[in-house]
């Protein structure tokens, strides 16, 4: 089967609707309907456990432009790592479980227009920069069962990421509740030890040379 893209529009595009995405988010977050907490995940930990990822927060500024401009720094690293969701087979995972890389933690959902025109430059970023220090984790939040999130992948020829899925939606909810979520796509660079150390709301051209300087600065590739 040949690969779908979505609406045909080159990830480049991605910048407009980046700037869309970012006033409806910031109004109402419409693209988000509200749901209940129900994955498990408790609290973050606490800001102190992440004093040292402070010096790479600020090592990033240079790298948030172009492309990603709209990476912001977290006023304070806070501690993710018991962000939780689900693998492949089911099995619950968190990001503590990706100890010792950089992650790209993108949540996403098949009826979210931005999310579904981003995926394809995600699947890019986890092919040319995928290794053992950084992955792309995007975590899809359909309701309901896998069909459509599955079917979207194969669609679209999403082959290189991992298949990561919460349907309780918990996961958006508890970003929401920490201020770093107000709606789809939103997506988090966060180090090794768990620690935030960049966020946008929105969509963006991840398979650009931007994207990729800031993750090789990020992860220290």
């Amino acid at each position: 089967m040949t690969a779908k893209k979505p609406f045909g529009l080159p990830s480049v595009k991605l910048v407009l609707l980046a700037a869309v995405a970012g006033v409806i988010a910031g109004a109402a977050a419409v693209y988000v309907k509200e749901a209940g907490y129900g994955n498990g995940v408790g609290e973050t930990a606490s800001a102190g456990q992440c004093e040292s990822a402070k010096g790479r927060v600020a090592a990033l500024s240079p790298f948030t432009k172009g492309q990603v401009a709209a990476m912001a720094a977290p006023p304070t690293p806070i501690s993710l790592q018991n962000v939780a969701f689900k693998g492949q087979d089911g099995q619950p995972l968190s990001v503590g479980s990706f100890s010792g890389k950089t992650l790209l933690l993108n949540v996403w959902a098949t009826w979210c227009v931005p999310c579904r025109e981003e995926m394809p430059a995600l699947n890019a970023l986890q092919k040319s920069m995928g290794n053992d220090k950084f992955e792309v984790v995007a975590v899809n939040i359909d309701t309901g069962d896998d069909e459509k999130p599955k079917a979207f992948r194969t669609d679209y020829g999403i082959d290189k990421l991992g298949y990561y899925r919460d349907s309780t939606m918990g996961v958006f909810n508890t970003l929401k509740k920490q201020g770093l979520a107000f709606g789809l796509p939103v997506t988090l660079l966060i180090d090794g030890k768990g620690c935030l150390i960049s966020a946008m709301n929105g969509p963006a051209a991840w398979d650009s040379d931007d994207a990729k300087h800031l993750v090789k600065a990020a992860a220290g590739i």
